[in-house]
């Protein structure tokens, strides 16, 4: 195996110079704020999960758009596509929930190199099963064959699929982690995997560097590794709407996607979130780490590494929210603390790893 340290860079994404894009991105886009000052004002800053606009004085309309990134090539490697559209409808609710709104429907954008309806139809079976988990309707979308835009894996077929998904949010109940205190606690909803993140840097890892196959069976996996990493990206809807209807005191909902733990970072309140009660993430982060030799800090600046979804609440809620969470068949654990507010950071004791900003770094 090559002993230098792969890293998402070498692997072809990079995080920093994209950031820096973003700001000019954003410069632009903030100006449209200006448009509209009542009906259809932006009601949060650029840069968290969901955005909300005012529909009334009292509702707002809270919008995500994402897409299921370079796992799409997985599906194609594997010529397996009923489960990507689950992922599809995932990463856009999973986002919607963190403000607190109720996801009601998506629509869906599929470009395409060539038209195959059996494929069309897998996929289409993926966007239903995932839309009947979070409760939300799909009232329509967008195909288009774009054949020279469009390349895909050596095989299968090949495709972009994204969404845009809105909700409803009352406006009083918008939630962006503005009320964080000392002693929070940070309850996770445990992953099972990769689900939408970083894909770019396991496949380099496992096919290029290590050189396994997508069919390779590994007993920790319990399943071959292409099985392991087409597993859907759990859809945290109904658990987490179910907390957000008790008399719980809910502080902040945190997606954990592209950038792992960094997400906790995206809370209005500048917090440093104590991460000292880590499960042991899933063999395949082992797994990925091992087959490209990744720092603990590349691992941790780009994946979940055991953790799908987080909710911040007061201390003597914590207990109750997990009971709640485990009714709906997810696994959860108590995590972490918040430990001061003021500045932002995230630690991670176990690892020796200290987040701020962009990035995980040794202490």
């Amino acid at each position: 195996m090559n002993k230098e340290w792969l890293t998402y860079k070498e692997s072809g994404v990079d995080a920093e110079t994209e950031e820096r894009g973003l700001i000019r991105l954003a410069e632009w886009i903030n100006k449209t704020r200006d448009f509209r000052d009542d009906i259809g004002a932006s009601m949060l800053d650029l840069g968290y999960f969901a955005g909300v606009i005012k529909l009334s004085q009292r509702q707002g309309l809270a919008i995500s758009t994402d897409g299921v990134g370079t796992k799409i090539l997985l599906a194609q490697l594997m010529e397996k596509y009923d489960t990507i559209g689950i992922d599809c409808v995932a990463m856009n609710v999973n986002d919607l929930i963190c403000v607190g709104a109720e996801p009601l429907a998506m629509v869906d954008y599929l470009a395409i190199r060539a038209p195959n309806a059996s494929v069309l139809e897998q996929i289409a079976q993926g966007l239903h099963e995932g839309a009947r988990q979070a409760r939300i309707t799909i009232p329509g979308g967008e195909i288009a064959q774009v054949a020279e835009m469009i390349r895909g894996a050596d095989r299968g077929e090949h495709f972009d699929l994204v969404g845009t998904a809105v909700g409803l949010v009352e406006l009083d109940k918008v939630l962006i982690g503005a009320d964080i205190q000392v002693g929070d606690q940070v309850i996770a909803i445990l992953s099972t995997g990769l689900h939408s993140n970083g894909f770019t840097l396991a496949r380099r890892a496992l096919f290029t560097r290590a050189k396994l196959s997508l069919d390779t069976f590994f007993p920790e996996l319990g399943a071959t590794i292409g099985e392991a990493l087409l597993q859907p990206t759990p859809i945290y809807v109904r658990p987490v709407l179910d907390v957000l209807s008790q008399e719980l005191k809910v502080t902040a909902l945190v997606n954990i996607t592209g950038g792992g733990f960094l997400n906790l970072l995206r809370v209005q309140q500048p917090a440093t979130f104590e991460l000292n009660r880590l499960p042991a993430p899933p063999p395949i982060f082992s797994l990925v780490q091992k087959s490209g030799n990744i720092t603990d800090e590349e691992m941790y600046n780009v994946f979940n590494m055991g953790v799908g979804f987080c909710v911040v609440c007061r201390e003597e809620d914590a207990l109750h929210i997990q009971e709640v969470i485990k009714k709906h068949g997810f696994q959860a654990a108590s995590i972490g603390t918040v430990t001061s507010t003021g500045k932002a950071s995230v630690t991670i004791p176990g690892a020796g790893l200290v987040g701020t900003e962009h990035t995980f770094k040794r202490t």
